[in-house]
């Protein structure tokens, strides 16, 4: 792992330890009714069940979370594959790389991972879905946007799903879509996200919560735009982003942060989940 993103994150966890124990007042039942939380890749743990996976998505549905957000990869056969690193070393231990072969030959290799073609049909309109775009050479860009429309063509854009990216310069291969589909994500690049974000008329952006302040919350919500922050993983995190106007709850522990909303409003789940809300 890059020294600089362990360093990240053992900073981050450091926050996180700081912020779960700040108490914060319970948010009014509205807020928690219209609670948008979104599953980072699944409820998984890379042991026994394994992120962006059929089986990671399933238990956020069974437990009536609102979205999940998936990653997307292409295989050399330019078929849209959902996983998260360009090779799946450290997810499933083999170097194999993702562009490097085809559909048929992954499926061969690794049964896990779904074509993106699979999680829109099993969980479109059921599940909001945020697609996040990784930074990736396009050597058919023209065709590949043509795919994903195909695949996409069901649903509606900002009311079924969004493009999400860490490298918004991206968004500019996806032609088939209003600009208000796309979120761009920041890390520490947060104003100048922003302020694309504002000026392309994005349906908002997402980052870190300690570092999204409540100006610059204001300065998207008085454009009519939406803002997710992540990775929340406490009640009291969770309610201090719900007391402050956050739409979009990006999070690895989804169905422990469902189940709290749930047990205040009194709402319960069948198997196959509620999925969208209001």
């Amino acid at each position: 792992m890059n020294i600089n993103i362990w360093l990240e994150k053992q900073l981050l966890r450091r926050v996180d330890s700081v912020y779960e124990k700040i108490p914060q007042p319970v948010p009014d039942i509205k807020q928690l009714r219209q609670c948008k939380i979104i599953s980072h890749r699944g409820e998984h743990d890379n042991r026994s069940v394994f992120e962006n996976t059929i089986v990671a998505f399933d238990r956020v549905n069974a437990a009536g979370v609102w979205g999940i957000e998936l990653d997307i990869r292409w295989t050399k056969d330019l078929m849209p594959v959902v996983f998260h690193d360009a090779g799946l070393k450290r997810v499933f231990g083999s170097d194999i790389n993702i562009n490097q072969v085809t559909l048929t030959e992954l499926n061969m290799h690794c049964r896990l991972i779904p074509a993106l073609f699979e999680v829109i049909q099993k969980y479109g309109k059921k599940m909001h879905l945020m697609v996040e775009i990784k930074r990736e050479i396009y050597p058919e860009p023209e065709h590949q946007n043509n795919v994903l429309k195909a695949l996409f063509r069901s649903l509606a854009p900002k009311e079924d799903f969004h493009f999400i990216s860490l490298r918004p310069e991206m968004f500019k291969l996806i032609d088939f879509v209003p600009s208000s589909t796309f979120v761009p994500s920041a890390r520490l690049n947060l104003k100048r996200l922003s302020d694309l974000a504002l000026t392309n008329h994005y349906h908002g952006i997402a980052g870190h919560y300690v570092l999204i302040t409540d100006a610059l919350l204001k300065k998207h919500h008085l454009q009519k735009q939406c803002v997710g922050t992540g990775y929340i993983c406490s009640k009291n995190c969770l309610f201090r982003e719900l007391n402050r106007g956050v739409e979009w709850i990006f999070t690895n522990h989804a169905v422990k942060l469902q189940a709290i909303c749930d047990s205040i409003v009194g709402i319960g789940h069948g198997a196959e989940g509620i999925g969208q809300r209001a």
